[in-house]
């Protein structure tokens, strides 16, 4: 066999010493005798192109293989690659490489050309695994009640790389990909590679986008979320989001001690909801929206009134005494009772972080869950038509659910039929989905035959952000991008944050009769 693979019994200095001399015939190759040129200090240092000593090479190797710290960095990165299994004439062709002016460095150019077809083709599916089933393995549920074995593909073992493998670099690249397959991506090794796929994938949030057919769609995803380092929000960003998750929890913590025996579907244990929703429409008001149409359940309906709508606190606590309320401009003549205070809507002009302005519809409900969907539909559309918003960029509208609604109320899916026809299109809906795991008082594996209440909307092709409730910075991320996938594709998207239920079905309600484990766990959360 020719080249420099090292056979049984044969050194790495036999080997290193021949790599030297082919580098010196490489760089010699026109015949004549190399002219002497002047050496800096500085470049006189222990690496590889130095070697002159077949017995001084085989002491470092012996020396590195005692302790690794103990040698040169560039013969750290040699003995490695050939522990590893690359190949001597890849690494004598490297360095070849790389004295006639390539600017990769030797050792990474040496390990990808040791990279086989067959390694692409299973790498390749290691990521799209990832990619389709990643959300399997997610940290979704924040009491730990969801005990589910993820799938083996997620193991490297599953596709042949072993312990040996993770400290291999390897080149990542497909034709017309985004994200991570993208062509132009740095060579990395496969622990960098795996640990990047696990933070996107099965971290606290879960992406559900495979199933879309049109590429371009696909691609974008991948781009928004496949970056090269995790995405991190600023001090200034955090403090504004732990500012909004305050005043969502000081609110529910208020009402429990004001109102005691008071029934008001609090929003304890998905209080992140607050900070996701503001966030959802101030990136909306930024990508051109003006009109924002909200439509939801009574479940913390009270704490969205008051803290993204701008009901006035004072009006939604006089509705507790049941006091009547005097009629706009006439304080002498007063309403009827009228309906709880938790059907009940406002509008607003509210004014966002970055200075831009959104007007607020939330809509009034009746105690038929889901009723209200077609109604926010057509009010969104009606403006739309009257304000000639032909690209349906500037009125937007956004339905809350519950989990149990969402997958067994059949106005969910015949309104999400009809989201594509012409005739009734608002150019998407963002979907946010109040997921507190028991829907009225029944658990998930005894309500629905899917693993998700979200999955009636993989029939339309719009992608699902599963996100655990108790990772705020999470939550906000998912509807910024919800608010982003719904401006640039004119679709729905679907947020399903991912929570518990602290009391039971209402305030009056007591959990330990329904909800026997999930009240336990959550009692300790609040």
């Amino acid at each position: 066999m020719q080249g420099l693979l090292l056979r049984p019994g044969r050194s790495a200095g036999g080997l290193l010493a021949q790599c030297w001399r082919r580098g010196l015939k490489s760089s010699s190759s026109s015949g004549e005798a190399p002219k002497p040129v002047p050496v800096a200090l500085s470049k006189l240092k222990d690496s590889f192109n130095d070697a002159t000593s077949v017995s001084y090479l085989e002491e470092l190797e012996k020396r590195f293989h005692e302790d690794p710290g103990s040698v040169d960095r560039s013969w750290g990165s040699f003995f490695n690659n050939l522990d590893r299994g690359v190949r001597g004439e890849a690494i004598a062709e490297a360095y070849d490489a790389f004295e006639k002016g390539a600017t990769q460095a030797p050792m990474t150019h040496a390990a990808i050309s040791n990279q086989t077809i067959q390694e692409s083709m299973r790498l390749i599916l290691l990521v799209r695994s990832f990619q389709v089933m990643g959300h399997f393995a997610a940290k979704l549920d924040p009491l730990e009640l969801d005990k589910r074995v993820p799938p083996a593909e997620l193991d490297p073992a599953y596709w042949g790389f072993t312990e040996r493998d993770l400290d291999r670099e390897f080149f990542l690249g497909n034709w017309n990909q985004a994200g991570f397959l993208a062509e132009g991506r740095p060579t990395r090794t496969l622990r960098e590679m795996l640990n990047r796929l696990r933070e996107t994938y099965c971290s606290t949030t879960g992406y559900e986008y495979m199933h879309i057919p049109e590429r371009e769609k696909c691609n974008w995803i991948r781009e928004q979320i496949e970056t090269i380092d995790p995405p991190m929000y600023t001090k200034k960003e955090k403090l504004n989001i732990l500012d909004r998750l305050a005043w969502s929890e000081m609110f529910e913590t208020f009402l429990a001690k004001k109102y005691t025996a008071a029934k008001r579907f609090g929003l304890e244990g998905a209080e992140s909801l607050i900070p996701g929703m503001k966030a959802l429409i101030d990136t909306s008001a930024d990508l051109g929206v003006e009109n924002v149409v909200i439509g939801m359940p009574h479940r913390g309906r009270l704490n969205v009134l008051a803290n993204v709508v701008r009901k006035p606190m004072s009006q939604i606590f006089s509705e507790f005494s049941g006091a009547p309320q005097p009629l706009a401009g006439d304080g002498h003549q007063y309403t009827g009772s009228g309906d709880v205070k938790y059907h009940l809507g406002t509008s607003f002009h509210r004014p966002t972080a970055n200075g831009k302005r959104v007007y607020l519809s939330l809509m009034a409900n009746p105690s038929h869950l889901e009723a209200v969907n077609t109604v926010v539909l057509g009010k969104t559309r009606a403006k739309q038509y009257y304000i000639n918003d032909t690209h349906r960029t500037k009125c937007m509208p956004i339905l809350m659910h519950g989990d149990g609604a969402f997958s067994g109320q059949g106005i969910v899916y015949e309104t999400l039929d009809m989201s594509g026809l012409v005739d009734y299109t608002v150019g998407g809906c963002v979907h946010m989905v109040v997921n507190n795991q028991v829907a009225f008082t029944t658990d998930p594996k005894e309500g629905r035959s899917s693993p998700y209440c979200t999955d009636v909307a993989k029939s339309m092709n719009a992608p699902i952000f599963h996100v655990n409730g108790d990772d705020v910075e999470a939550v906000v991320r998912v509807c910024q991008l919800a608010a982003q996938w719904r401006q640039a594709w004119k679709t729905d998207v679907v947020v399903d944050l991912v929570c518990y239920r602290k009391y039971g079905h209402n305030e009056i309600d007591e959990p330990m009769f329904t909800q026997v484990m999930r009240s336990g766990l959550a009692g300790p959360q609040g």
